[in-house]
């Protein structure tokens, strides 16, 4: 099993070879790959050096998998290209999510949707992942109406300058190169990712279009405030949820404890409620404040933290990767 990690340098691949290691997904050959500056440089892999390759390179040695973590351009470019050499690839990027021709899986959800002819798999975004985890199970019982999320969103998914920029801030540094307009440290910016011609980020955007194709329902409104907030670890939402029919606060408790890959955390008397500090290096979806709306009938309050990096990115990466190999689709 010959595996290519695109973009292997950066936060999220580098995330990715530890999971990839962590699960002991079979690597017989490992291809690392990462930006020309990085050619020739050696990485670790299970006490092994690695040399960091081309994708020239990559593309020839004809990887059975190739993971990619690299940003939508460099996918755009490349992606058809293993792909044409036979590779599948796992996108990370938003490049191919909302292609027609390109299924978005989160493996708990709708990993059966794939085929040997699925040679780009597109990986959702990560504030989406750790959000349809717990919406497609209530969906399932009580139909969604309408959703309503507002993001407080790590410094990690902006990636490693934006972590250099806060903890420069937090030590009172504030020469080193800005990835956000404004400070992080103490504050809270509604701005992730580009603003688009209707004043919806692109972040946004996504949370609002990628559940609908994930859950193959397109039925329910949905809509998406996206924050900043000066964290390191994970990824938090505050979500309202309207359904079609009633419900039960102790059978949606049920029913999400039940629901593989995630921990319901929601003990309020003993102040026990997901946070990123419990999130972070860890693959599971944490949600807790379950309770009514009460504001009006058949509506739901919860609160949903995940590592941004891990079941955000990696993790669902290479589950998507683990499924493939378990029902020889590569």
């Amino acid at each position: 099993m010959k595996v290519a990690v695109i973009g292997s340098t950066g936060m999220v691949g580098q995330v990715m070879l530890k999971i990839l290691e962590e699960r002991n997904f079979p690597v017989t050959e490992l291809i690392p790959v990462a930006s020309e500056r990085s050619v020739g440089k050696k990485i670790k892999y299970k006490d092994t050096e690695y040399t960091i390759v081309s994708m020239a390179e990559a593309i020839a040695a004809r990887p059975d998998i190739a993971i990619f973590s690299a940003g939508g351009t460099t996918s755009l470019e490349f992606a058809p290209k293993f792909a044409a050499a036979g590779t599948t690839v796992i996108d990370n990027s938003s490049a191919w999510r909302m292609d027609p021709d390109k299924k978005l899986v989160v493996p708990e959800i709708n990993a059966d949707v794939l085929t040997k002819d699925d040679k780009i798999i597109a990986n959702p975004n990560c504030s989406t992942i750790q959000l349809v985890m717990v919406l497609s199970p209530l969906n399932k019982k009580y139909d969604l109406k309408r959703v309503i999320v507002s993001t407080y969103q790590s410094v990690t998914g902006t990636g490693k300058a934006a972590v250099d920029q806060l903890n420069a801030e937090i030590s009172g540094n504030n020469s080193v190169e800005k990835v956000y307009p404004y400070q992080i440290f103490k504050n809270a910016l509604p701005h992730c990712d580009v603003f688009s011609d209707d004043d919806y980020t692109k972040e946004e955007i996504k949370l609002m279009k990628e559940p609908k194709k994930i859950l193959g329902d397109d039925s329910f409104n949905l809509t998406a405030t996206a924050v900043r907030v000066p964290v390191q670890g994970g990824h938090s939402e505050s979500v309202n949820i309207e359904f079609e029919n009633e419900f039960d606060l102790d059978e949606v408790r049920k029913i999400l404890s039940e629901t593989p890959g995630v921990v319901v955390m929601d003990n309020v008397k003993n102040n026990e409620y997901p946070m990123p500090l419990f999130a972070e290096g860890k693959d599971d979806v944490f949600v807790g404040r379950i309770r009514r709306d009460l504001s009006q009938p058949k509506t739901l309050n919860l609160w949903i933290v995940a590592d941004n990096l891990r079941k955000g990115a990696a993790t669902n990466a290479v589950q998507i990767a683990e499924y493939l190999v378990a029902h020889n689709l590569v």
